[in-house]
């Protein structure tokens, strides 16, 4: 029997694609995030300023398995070093 209409359950789950990433439940990378955030707002979002903590934030995610390892030319920190996978 098929089903019809707004309620269609999906049956089938696919792994998201690359830029989506799983959310920090356990509040793991959380003091990295408020970071990045009070930097934003004294810079007046101007996230170009806050690079540098947007980066920690990255770290925190990828060696608490948030988010792939990459290498750091990948997310636009081209200078600096290198996360091994």
């Amino acid at each position: 029997m098929s089903q019809t209409g707004p309620f269609i359950r999906v049956t089938t789950v696919s792994a998201p694609l690359k830029g989506s990433f799983p959310l920090d439940h356990e509040g793991t990378c959380k003091l990295e995030m408020l970071n990045y955030m009070v930097c934003l707002h004294e810079k007046k979002q101007q996230n170009s300023e806050c690079r540098h903590v947007a980066k920690d934030y990255f770290e925190c995610r990828m060696n608490h398995g948030l988010m792939d390892k990459e290498e750091w030319h990948k997310l636009g920190y081209g200078e600096s070093k290198q996360i091994s996978q």
